[in-house]
């Protein structure tokens, strides 16, 4: 068994604030700053470091201000970008991550409406102005307006029929009606029934169905894959892990193996 690199990952989180704003990884990852600081700080967070490692909660409060469409009530991925639902749910996040959600204060019956208006009618929810429909959207939506209090602005009847359209016949859900059966997707459509307190609407005995579904995705290398015949990939231990966690099935795969593959995946440079 290893053991996880703390120092290591401290000193990654670091750099990340102090990175050059000209370098090709910083450009090409300009879109998604604002889900990199989300995940930072949940990183952070869980390695006890978080005010070691991330500029004050102020600081990132103020960035993320920067951030936000007053004209239309969402949030961009980085200054002076295109509001969309994903990153107007990893800002109200990261602010809540920060303790600074009075900064929204005055705001949140804007972006409340923001969201209601990306909710078409057969209950799905659209990323942004082009259309893009999946469960992300969806999920991202739904956890939004839990935080800001406001899920009564939308139909989350519809809402929770859109999903459950996602459901395939092998337990699992995809990211739209007919879409093949994917880890993440399942993650977003199990966690947006949680959040609207309608799981029960799966029925308990497709619990197990799609516990063994996710359990199945244990590789030989103690890792878990996303989907049949895929690698290992570190991230899936988050969505399949989760999703099982809130099916009340967690101990259905091989924890201790799928630590080790975690601990695998480090880089010790």
């Amino acid at each position: 068994m290893g053991e996880l690199l703390r120092e290591k990952h401290t000193a990654f989180l670091q750099g990340l604030d102090k990175q050059d704003k000209n370098s090709f990884e910083a450009c090409s990852t300009e879109h998604i700053r604002m889900q990199g600081i989300f995940w930072g700080l949940g990183a952070a967070d869980i390695l006890k470091v978080k005010d070691e490692v991330m500029p004050k909660a102020e600081k990132i409060a103020g960035w993320v201000m920067q951030c936000y469409n007053k004209e239309i009530g969402g949030f961009g991925g980085n200054v002076g970008h295109d509001a969309n639902i994903v990153n107007t749910q990893h800002a109200v996040y990261v602010l809540a991550q920060c303790g600074k959600l009075e900064r929204i204060e005055n705001e949140k019956d804007k972006i409340a409406a923001y969201v209601k208006q990306r909710q078409l009618p057969d209950g799905s929810f659209s990323g942004d102005e082009w259309g893009e429909v999946d469960t992300r959207f969806s999920y991202c939506a739904l956890a939004c307006l839990s935080i800001l209090k406001k899920l009564d602005q939308i139909d989350l009847d519809k809402a929770a029929e859109f999903i459950l359209e996602c459901k395939n016949f092998d337990g699992g859900f995809g990211a739209v009606p007919g879409a093949e059966s994917h880890a993440g997707y399942i993650w977003t459509a199990v966690a947006s029934l949680a959040i609207i307190n309608k799981m029960h609407l799966l029925g308990r005995a497709e619990w197990d169905k799609l516990a063994w579904w996710l359990a199945e995705r244990q590789c030989d290398s103690g890792g878990l894959n996303g989907r049949p015949e895929k690698q290992a990939d570190v991230c899936y231990s988050w969505w399949a892990l989760s999703t099982l966690h809130l099916l009340e099935r967690s101990k259905w795969i091989d924890s201790e193996r799928l630590v080790n593959f975690i601990y695998k995946c480090q880089d010790p440079e």
